[in-house]
């Protein structure tokens, strides 16, 4: 049967990745319709998707993937769901394990009931590298085996595991998504790119875990969801696939750039604890997604460059996040940085 995707609900669709690929589809689509669905948590928000408030094909719904009236509601309306809602920060789910095993697995298990009884066309889970575990060695292929080890890769598994599940329980035409370390314009300061680059600006340290040799592969938000949309209009049901630039940065080379482009001293620098489980190095092959014509667009060097531009023009969206809440959290996980670390 021939896909005719032309409704589909985005969950999760107010945050970072989610409204970037709304606003991507909005613009490059003229036939879509799209319906968010989301819960608002301190990671979502409207202003995010503030540009398309006047696009009458975008509906915005203030909701919760683990509420099933809801979300069948709006199942019955459209042809595919793509589950970008998810609680996603490693040192909060080390904080508050159980909203990350309610969000991600329960709230998949909801999504799926819908998509199920509603006969779509697609289901696609945004997942993450960070399933595969620690790579020592090598590139992950999707069909190496997933190793976990905190609790939120464990509930990304948990809810990639119900969604193959469906596929091959009841036939539903799933896909999984499982991007590198993404960044970019909108992304809460909790996370390292935006959080090295909001520091940099208020001229505050720059934590940085261990001895910061962890490596990881930055994808750019606007290549990663770009990648999505490749793969649910033209990946194979049933599959996964990887999203990644195959690009390997440390911590510390993530620092020293953003504090050159910031034009800030490199004293800004503070190592700190390491985390509990934490993974060195994820690495991701890609050469299943390459033959459906996805390549990225920007280099790591240019997508920073870009995406410190942005930082810069929208300091009101970022210092209104950084509230007293999140510098409490922030003292809660970067131990030891000295008293100047956090603002009077």
């Amino acid at each position: 049967m021939a896909l005719h995707i032309r409704r589909v609900l985005v969950t999760g669709g107010a945050g970072f990745i989610g409204s970037a690929f709304v606003r991507q589809r909005l613009k490059s689509d003229q036939e879509i319709a799209i319906t968010v669905l989301d819960k608002l948590t301190y990671a979502g928000s409207e202003e995010n998707l503030a540009e398309l408030r006047d696009d009458r094909r975008l509906r915005f719904v203030k909701g919760d993937i683990c509420d099933p009236s809801t979300v069948d509601e709006l199942a019955k309306d459209v042809d595919a769901i793509v589950n970008f809602a998810a609680e996603s920060h490693v040192d909060r789910s080390l904080l508050d394990p159980g909203a990350f095993v309610q969000t991600d697995v329960y709230g998949t298990y909801v999504l799926l009931e819908a998509a199920r009884k509603h006969r779509h066309q697609r289901f696609l889970q945004v997942s993450t590298d960070e399933v595969y575990g620690y790579v020592k060695d090598g590139r992950s292929k999707e069909s190496d085996g997933l190793a976990p080890r905190s609790p939120y890769s464990a509930t990304k598994a948990g809810g990639e595991m119900l969604v193959q599940a469906y596929h091959a329980s009841f036939g539903l035409p799933t896909l999984i998504t499982r991007g590198a370390n993404t960044y970019g314009p909108y992304q809460f300061p909790e996370k390292i790119i935006p959080l090295f680059i909001t520091n940099a600006l208020q001229n505050l340290p720059l934590p940085i875990y261990g001895n910061g040799s962890a490596v990881r592969d930055y994808l750019h938000v606007d290549d990663h969801v770009s990648g999505i949309a490749r793969i649910l209009w033209k990946g194979e049901p049933g599959g996964a696939y990887n999203i990644a630039t195959g690009t390997e940065v440390s911590g510390v080379e993530v620092a020293d750039t953003i504090l050159k482009l910031c034009q800030k001293p490199s004293s800004l620098k503070h190592f700190v604890k390491d985390r509990p489980g934490h993974d060195y190095r994820y690495a991701l092959d890609t050469r299943k997604l390459r033959p459906l014509g996805w390549e990225p667009a920007l280099r790591f060097a240019d997508g920073l460059r870009v995406t410190v531009e942005w930082y810069k023009r929208n300091e009101a969206w970022w210092r209104t996040r950084k509230s007293e809440d999140f510098w409490q959290y922030y003292r809660a996980n970067y131990k030891g940085l000295p008293a100047n670390a956090v603002p009077d």
